[in-house]
């Protein structure tokens, strides 16, 4: 098995960013470290459209696999309201205003703190 080239910290900032500079909206890191053996991160974002969130979800996967990671699963695209990205130790969850609110995660992990993913960071053009 090859070495982790980065840390889940920081594939969590880089989704993140990404996300964001794809136009989804609310994006948030969750620290599970210390809640979840699961898990280290989640990255939630709210998108504004189903075709904007598959979008939005091929280039995360084009930004985790610059880094040189691939995700263990991906579920939701053909649906189209939640698009969740597995990377084991991070996983971005994609979702519409709706399906964000219904199964409110945020709420779920409330004592998980949250990461500052803006943090030093210069947005990117806005890929079209």
């Amino acid at each position: 098995m090859a070495k982790r080239q980065i840390t889940p910290r920081r594939l969590a900032v880089t989704l993140a960013r990404t996300c964001a500079e794809n136009r989804c909206r609310n994006v948030v890191v969750l620290d599970l470290r210390r809640l979840s053996p699961v898990t280290d991160f989640f990255v939630l974002a709210t998108g504004t459209s189903d075709r904007q969130m598959r979008a939005a979800a091929g280039r995360a996967r084009q930004s985790a696999e610059e880094l040189g990671e691939r995700p263990f699963s991906v579920e939701g695209e053909e649906a189209g309201w939640w698009i969740l990205l597995d990377y084991v130790d991070v996983v971005v969850h994609l979702f519409t205003e709706q399906s964000r609110g219904y199964y409110d995660l945020e709420l779920l992990w409330g004592d998980a703190p949250r990461t500052d993913w803006k943090k030093g960071w210069n947005p990117r053009e806005v890929q079209p």
